[in-house]
């Protein structure tokens, strides 16, 4: 698959499945409030259930997230490129879709190189939620993310089979601590590890 057609896809407000470096993500222009919508419709998605998006770099991350705490800019260094999804104060007048109650936007770069890839090349952020109705198993090959969305996607890009089952760790930075929203790839021990070096380094 041609990058530059699943580019020109995004653009024109459609979703496409794409390969992550967990499973498959149904990926928009997370900033286009349409194709947001586009993406919960498909999933079958409760709409006060928010969405990851993806990154390329911190230029966007800045333009999304309204304060990047000590332990966060800590988690980036120490996990990113990679699967921990960390939510964000974010910013004002972002798709109100991607936000949780308290304003928080769940962002990460992508260690996978063609999702990391697309975002470069839209210069915009990528949605990343999994490839699955939601109640089903996340899709970790290209056959099973087709099965789910014969219908309402025309781009798939194949990765070969992931290697994940259970998706990206997301956590939520509250006043400079680690809340674990959902435990994925990245324990809660590597997290736990990671936390105590920084409060030893000060």
């Amino acid at each position: 698959m041609d990058l530059f057609q699943a580019i020109a896809a995004i653009k024109r407000g459609e979703v496409i499945v794409f390969p992550t470096e967990t499973l498959y993500g149904l990926g928009a222009d997370a900033l286009n409030d349409t194709a947001v919508e586009k993406v919960f419709q498909l999933k079958g998605r409760d709409p006060h259930n928010p969405i990851p998006i993806l990154i390329a770099d911190q230029v966007m991350l800045h333009r999304l997230v309204a304060e990047i705490s000590p332990a966060a800019q800590m988690l980036m260094q120490t996990f990113w490129p990679g699967a921990l999804t960390i939510v964000l104060p974010a910013q004002a007048d972002l798709p109100k879709p991607l936000l949780n109650s308290t304003g928080g936007i769940g962002v990460r770069v992508s260690s996978q190189p063609i999702a990391n890839q697309l975002v470069k090349d839209l210069r915009r952020p990528l949605t990343a939620t999994s490839a699955n109705p939601s109640g089903q198993p996340a899709a970790s090959t290209l056959q099973q993310a087709k099965s789910y969305f014969t219908e309402g996607i025309e781009i798939f890009i194949d990765g070969g089979k992931l290697p994940s089952k259970i998706g990206s760790t997301v956590v939520e930075i509250i006043e400079d601590k680690i809340k674990i929203i959902r435990e994925g790839e990245i324990s809660a021990l590597k997290l736990r590890h990671a936390m105590s070096r920084r409060t030893l380094r000060h």
